[in-house]
């Protein structure tokens, strides 16, 4: 479906982004504000790589909130951090600047103690990223206090690193093209990751790092031609959820496997990072453990 078979009005995902306060000056509000997170549609942009009605993968969209404080009832600060978990199933994303305005605003706010903050956020982002429709997966939240920092761990994703390849890289958008399997040998099951992953933010233009990890059964996908495809988003303009599922379609359309699963760990902006999951087959979530870069 491309965007001019869009229904008539709907904006795309950089016009809807384009009204919110990314690559704006923003004043700072420090009292409790919900009204300050700002969502967009998910369709918009799966339309664009052709997911239209329920999309053929589940999973959901990891946040660390790293900078989270509020007073407690005698106006005394409190610090804490966050994760959070918006399923892949809401109708909608929370643009990742709002998110953290939205944070700010608690700043000089007090609230009873934690449970109440965490209950705050839950409510919040359901209420943002559901848009008042049928909620058909909650969002899950955590809020770690002091006392439990030191068992927040750091562990690289797992896998068989492609970037030990002597590739040569010439194109920085999007080629799927690129991608190749072994349609006719047996198939196999891997866990391939890289550390290459480059995106941009598709108002700003400011570049977005990550990590990513692909687990997959069937055809052996070619390695050289992977880590090439993971190189060409590195000019790319597109939000974190939206550059996952992107990967994820590319290589289940190309590459024909039996099972996939796309996982991505961005690294932090404005206090905040983003790590997309996107698998075919219903499983766990991962752990939101960060990596050494975020």
């Amino acid at each position: 479906m491309s965007q001019s078979s869009l229904p008539a009005g709907t904006p795309t995902t950089a016009q809807a982004a384009g009204h919110s306060q990314l690559g704006k000056a923003s004043a700072y509000v420090d009292q409790y504000d919900p009204g300050l997170l700002f969502p967009i549609a998910r369709a918009t942009s799966r339309a664009e790589i052709g997911v239209t009605g329920t999309p053929r993968f589940f999973g959901a969209d990891l946040w660390t909130a790293f900078e989270l404080g509020w007073l407690n009832p005698r106006g005394k600060p409190q610090v804490a951090l966050a994760h959070i978990l918006v399923p892949c199933e809401s109708t909608h994303i929370v643009e990742s600047k709002s998110f953290k305005l939205y944070l700010n605003s608690f700043n000089n706010t007090r609230f009873a103690d934690a449970e109440a903050v965490r209950e705050r956020i839950r409510a919040d982002i359901s209420a943002a990223v559901w848009q008042g429709g049928p909620v058909l997966s909650g969002v899950g939240v955590k809020v770690l206090g002091p006392d439990l920092f030191d068992q927040e761990p750091i562990h690289e994703l797992d896998g068989l690193s492609l970037d030990r390849l002597d590739i040569e890289c010439t194109r920085y958008t999007p080629a799927p093209d690129l991608l190749r399997a072994a349609l006719d040998e047996q198939p196999v099951s891997e866990v391939l990751v890289s550390n290459l992953l480059k995106s941009n933010c598709l108002v700003t233009g400011q570049p977005d790092w990550g990590s990513v990890q692909i687990s997959y059964s069937g055809p052996q996908i070619d390695q050289e031609g992977l880590l090439q495809y993971i190189v060409s988003f590195r000019n790319h303009n597109e939000f974190h959820e939206q550059c996952v599922e992107r990967m994820f379609m590319d290589i289940w359309t190309r590459c024909k496997p039996v099972k996939l699963t796309v996982y991505a760990r961005y690294t932090r902006r404005g206090g905040l990072d983003i790590s997309p999951f996107r698998t075919s087959h219903p499983q766990s979530v991962p752990l939101n453990v960060r990596t050494a870069r975020q």
